[in-house]
């Protein structure tokens, strides 16, 4: 079982690279986690202190195991999971509906968080996640100690994702895709933000809370008479398309 988490894990990790949410000078910055199923305690997050360590070279044997205190319990020699394994171990001790977190050093959800400038509803993409203000962790240092992670665990409450002052993002989810297209969608929205400001100042428009509330509920689709018919019998989807196609580049 851990050995199935450790490659879902790892795999997470290269799509983060494979996205750019953690390329360039960010490209060792960043690391995605995961509760493994059946253990009360038991979660798998990305290592550190290899020669290469960057995300889009995570394999199954660079993760470890961890327990909710953050302590190491399984991983090779030298290793250490990342150092801010208290933010992963305290999210999942306070929320237990949460069953994986994605980190980034998200470039635009950095600089807007520094200018404390709100996301607002700018695309589609994350468009119900910014809808209200999301929280903020008002510190850029990195996330070491249990006060520290005690916090960001506090202030993310029941939202799906917190920002971090000048220094990223972190999201949560139900699955691997969940967790890391969150963190794909609320830089989109961050970015889109970024561009509004710099085109319109900040007193930009946005799209409006009736409009957004048109996207609530797009089970209408099928409600329509020239799909109806064509849709009654379809499956359950599997993963998102984008999801997919990041699995594939990266399996």
């Amino acid at each position: 079982m851990f050995e199935d988490v450790k490659a879902e894990v790892a795999r997470a990790n290269r799509i983060l690279a494979e996205m750019g949410l953690s390329s360039g000078a960010v490209a060792g910055h960043g690391h995605v986690s995961m509760r493994v199923p059946g253990t009360a305690d038991r979660f798998v997050v990305k290592g550190r202190g290899f020669g290469i360590d960057v995300l889009a070279k995570s394999d199954p044997e660079g993760m470890i195991v961890c327990d909710l205190d953050g302590f190491t319990k399984e991983g090779p020699a030298g290793a250490t999971p990342c150092f801010e394994v208290k933010m992963h171990s305290c999210i999942y001790k306070a929320h237990p509906n949460v069953q994986c977190i994605a980190h980034t050093h998200a470039r635009f959800c950095a600089v807007m968080s520094v200018l404390q400038e709100p996301l607002v509803p700018m695309c589609q993409e994350g468009i119900a996640m910014v809808r209200r203000p999301l929280p903020v962790y008002p510190h850029v240092a990195p996330v070491i100690t249990d006060e520290e992670g005690s916090e960001v665990a506090r202030l993310l409450g029941d939202s799906r994702a917190i920002l971090l002052e000048g220094h990223g993002a972190t999201t949560t989810g139900a699955t691997l895709e969940e967790a890391v297209m969150t963190m794909l969608n609320l830089e989109e929205q961050a970015k889109m933000n970024w561009y509004a400001c710099v085109a319109a100042g900040p007193n930009h428009r946005r799209i409006p809370d009736e409009n957004v509330a048109e996207l609530s509920n797009l089970q209408t689709v099928r409600q329509q008479p020239h799909l109806a018919d064509l849709l009654a019998g379809e499956r359950e989807r599997g993963p998102g398309g984008i999801w997919a196609w990041m699995t594939e580049r990266v399996g």
